[in-house]
């Protein structure tokens, strides 16, 4: 007997509309010949690697947005504290960089190839307005929780030298801390890419 591990993300109306991510776990060979079954259920499964593997990976996905949506809600929160309307203040986030490109498409650039040099926006420059960010956050008195973490996991990077580096670098913390090192080869980044195209 064969298993496949294979969460979904979707919601109701995706499973209406057969717009499904399944992330699929286990033996390869059983996912190559379960894929018509797979593909009948949702338009977009995708094998992640052995049993549990596709676990894994709704559990990053769902906490990862869970933990945007949070920050969002702690610096929206400032923004309309601050005076600005919420409809506004939501229409001028998305003309930046933050707004334009889908979150995980960023990723690619310095922390899945582990590269952080010839940066984008210094670390030393995205610590300045994450500091004036929670500065106003204390002086409106609305609670920065996130924005506090993010400062100190900054501060720690900057202490470490790397404010010349892109703002990205403080992730290196986390991958130290977990014992992990992250470093896919541009060629596979440009292959994963592809297959999305």
């Amino acid at each position: 007997m064969a298993v496949l591990d294979a969460p979904v993300s979707g919601g109701p109306r995706g499973a209406r509309t057969r717009k499904l991510a399944l992330w699929v776990g286990g033996d390869r060979a059983v996912y190559e010949r379960h894929k018509p079954l797979l593909d009948a259920i949702g338009d977009r499964p995708y094998y992640v690697g052995p049993i549990g593997a596709g676990s894994v990976a709704k559990l990053v996905h769902n906490c990862s947005g869970y933990a945007i949506q949070t920050a969002l809600a702690e610096v929206f929160t400032l923004g309309v504290k601050a005076g600005v309307d919420p409809l506004v203040l939501w229409k001028a986030v998305r003309q930046g960089a933050g707004g334009r490109q889908r979150t995980f498409d960023r990723l690619v650039d310095q922390f899945l190839p582990g590269t952080f040099d010839a940066p984008a926006f210094t670390l030393t420059l995205a610590h300045k307005d994450v500091s004036l960010a929670t500065a106003l956050g204390r002086e409106l008195g609305v609670p920065m929780r996130l924005a506090t973490l993010v400062l100190e996991e900054m501060t720690e990077a900057l202490n470490r030298g790397w404010g010349h580096r892109d703002s990205r670098v403080a992730m290196l913390l986390q991958e130290e801390r977990a014992g992990v090192h992250i470093a896919v080869p541009p060629e596979k980044i440009r292959e994963a890419l592809g297959e999305d195209a």
